[in-house]
């Protein structure tokens, strides 16, 4: 079966309160999402990452966030 879909989108404001590692934002069609997760040692270490908290540094977020202004 062959199915054509044609759109017409508007977009005027969008919010989007939060956002993790698997969420999907997704305006139109797409068909059909398939999963995809890939772990991959791109800096070539060799031994586990320190638990947090046990290098003395305060938790804090990794990325600095700001507020939205609106």
């Amino acid at each position: 079966m062959i199915l054509v879909v044609h759109q017409s989108i508007h977009i005027h404001m969008i919010r989007i309160d939060g956002i993790s590692n698997a969420s999907v934002f997704q305006i139109g069609t797409a068909g059909i999402i398939k999963p995809l997760s890939q772990t991959m040692n791109t800096g070539g270490f060799t031994t586990p990452a320190p638990q947090i908290g046990t290098t003395g540094q305060t938790m804090s977020p990794y990325v600095p966030l700001v507020s939205p202004s609106f």
